[in-house]
């Protein structure tokens, strides 16, 4: 016997089951010891799946073609016509033969809300009104009491279709937390790839259905394939950006060690070859080694940096044209840039006169005599001389005074107009930094022009720089108007020398006195008519702010030493010194 009170057999179905006949809502079968008609369930005290009027045989109703769903047209006791429960043998379900025995009780009196069927259709009862327990109050098969719809296990009871709600879903089967036969699967989107909207894996990823179908069958084998090759290319997308990232940290490391501690990339020996390098004016260590790596010199910045900062001559490095070799430790080049003998330089010194200059431009560039005095002639114009230069026609030279003392570098292709621009150029950046016309006018000078001559001079005569700022209070002295002593006359050896073209000591009172060119400033008041020299700072400084002690005159006995004295008489016994050291008349 079974719970339900019947014999071994088969359990029966329950109404929401697919192959379960009409469930007797909406004009359909009634479902079993239910009521059509929406009244209370007939209550059957003896068989607890209703009363049957007849015995019914479980297959007399298999031939006829009526479909069990169909709406019964007639208002009849639909426990006559019960076709819902004739099931066909093909479904392989045993029939239960408990279920169409008839009962040989006559039947009950109505007793519920319900009533009996009268042949019309009454008004349905409401769907909330209670229902009655088919079986309550009554004894089961065989003397057995049960609530077959109220154990646990049991199916709920068929509701009307307004009062139906949906049923829900089972839950997924649980599945232990470990699989010893199964590798775990990764659930982190990166691995999973679940973060990817073009995967084809989740285009069904909605349907849980689909999804638990998919866990049980051969869908799973194929999915764990893709998961676990996706799984593996993450890893190795994982381990190269690892090693990728182990590797840039290795290079920063190694990259910061040789910063500190490495030494930095550098040729050995002397070089070879002959290379041109020109260091412009203000380049610093980093800007000049970056040039000599440029030219093949040195072979990194870094080299000669640290090479520039080992050697106390280091900083030294002037601007112009270095003759170095090709492939040269930094330390060896550096050695030859601090050497004035490997430069490629024209240097001129401070109180050269232009006829001097011209002739070493020449002989540096390599071309015929007179070749850089006659560009200098002809093309004084377009050099770049400023305004304020005198236009007087006793002017021996108008770039007097304008070839600025300095280092030049030269190159095969430099040219004398390059060079004497360059000068020009270099003097005008110079003179831009006194105030010429300020000491002009103090000293009732016209204009920088004069100024710059008297520079010219004081170099021209100077030895150091006191005697530059003696010399300069000397000249603007003797250019008093109240000067009685030499009535205005400078008396400089140096203009009458640069008139002769000529740097002698030893000249004649006959011939300096006699001399009337405008340049001899013994036969002449005031100043010649330009530049005698070009003067460097120094005599430009002094220049510009001489002593104030009332020197007048200054003899140098023998070439090294300059006296100087304020009266006439002072002057005169050097004077008479002089010429007895140097048989002078």
């Amino acid at each position: 016997m079974t719970e339900y009170g019947r014999g071994p057999g088969s359990e029966p179905w329950h109404p929401e089951d697919p192959l379960y006949g009409d469930q007797g809502w909406g004009g359909q079968q009634p479902a079993h010891g239910q009521n059509q008609y929406g009244g209370g369930q007939q209550p059957y005290p003896q068989d607890p799946y209703g009363q049957q009027p007849q015995p019914q045989d479980p297959y007399a109703h298999q031939a006829q073609p009526q479909d069990p769903y169909a709406q019964q047209p007639q208002s009849q006791d639909p426990y006559g016509q019960q076709q819902s429960y004739q099931q066909q043998p093909g479904y392989g379900v045993q029939q239960d033969p408990y279920a169409q025995q008839q009962q040989p009780q006559q039947s009950q009196p109505p007793y519920n809300n319900g009533g009996w069927d009268t042949g019309q259709q009454p008004a349905a009862m409401p769907y909330d009104a209670q229902q009655a327990d088919p079986y309550g109050g009554r004894q089961a098969g065989y003397g057995e009491t049960h609530d077959y719809y109220g154990t646990p296990e049991a199916y709920p009871p068929p509701q009307p279709p307004g009062r139906r709600e949906v049923a829900p879903e089972p839950a997924p089967a649980q599945s232990p937390d470990w699989d010893p036969e199964v590798q775990p699967e990764e659930t982190h989107p990166f691995f999973t790839g679940a973060d990817d909207g073009g995967d084809k894996d989740d285009e069904h990823d909605d349907d849980p259905r689909e999804s638990r179908r998919g866990s049980r069958g051969g869908n799973e084998r194929r999915g764990k394939g893709k998961k676990k090759s996706r799984s593996g290319f993450a890893c190795l997308v994982v381990a190269v950006v690892l090693v990728g990232g182990v590797g840039g940290v290795g290079y920063l490391g190694y990259s910061l060690w040789q910063d500190k501690f490495g030494a930095a990339p550098d040729f050995t020996g002397t070089g070879t070859g002959d290379v041109e390098v020109e260091i412009e004016k203000g380049a610093l260590g980093y800007d000049i080694g970056k040039i000599l790596k440029q030219k093949g010199v040195v072979k990194s910045v870094d080299a000669f940096v640290a090479a520039q900062n080992d050697n106390p001559k280091g900083k030294s490095i002037q601007a112009g044209v270095y003759l170095l070799h090709e492939k040269m430790s930094a330390a060896e080049a550096l050695k030859m840039m601090t050497d004035p003998n490997s430069q490629n330089l024209l240097v001129i010194p401070e109180g050269y006169r232009n006829i001097v200059i011209y002739g070493m431009i020449d002989k540096k560039l390599g071309l015929k005599k007179g070749t850089t005095k006659g560009i200098a002639t002809s093309k004084a114009s377009d050099l770049g001389l400023p305004d304020w230069v005198s236009d007087d026609k006793d002017i021996k030279d108008p770039l007097e005074g304008f070839l600025y003392p300095a280092a030049y570098p030269v190159t095969k292709e430099t040219k004398p107009e390059t060079l004497l621009k360059k000068m020009v150029s270099r003097a005008n950046e110079e003179y831009d930094k006194f105030d010429l016309e300020g000491t002009a006018k103090k000293y009732k000078l016209d204009g920088p022009w004069q100024v710059l001559t008297v520079a010219s001079m004081v170099q021209a005569e100077g030895l150091t720089h006191d005697d530059f700022r003696k010399m300069a209070e000397v000249v603007y002295n003797r250019l008093k108007p109240n000067n009685v002593i030499t009535n205005r006359k400078i008396e400089f050896d140096s203009a009458f020398n640069y008139l002769k073209n000529q740097s002698r000591i030893k000249i004649s009172s006959k011939e300096i006195r006699t001399n009337p060119d405008p340049y001899n400033t013994y036969y002449h008041e005031g100043l010649p008519p330009g530049p005698i020299s070009n003067p460097g700072d120094e005599a430009l400084r002094a220049t510009l702010n001489p002593t104030r002690d009332g020197w007048m005159f200054f003899i140098s006995l023998d070439g090294k030493k300059t006296e100087f004295t304020k009266t006439a008489a002072e002057h005169e016994k050097l004077n008479r010194k002089f010429k007895e050291e140097h048989g002078l008349d």
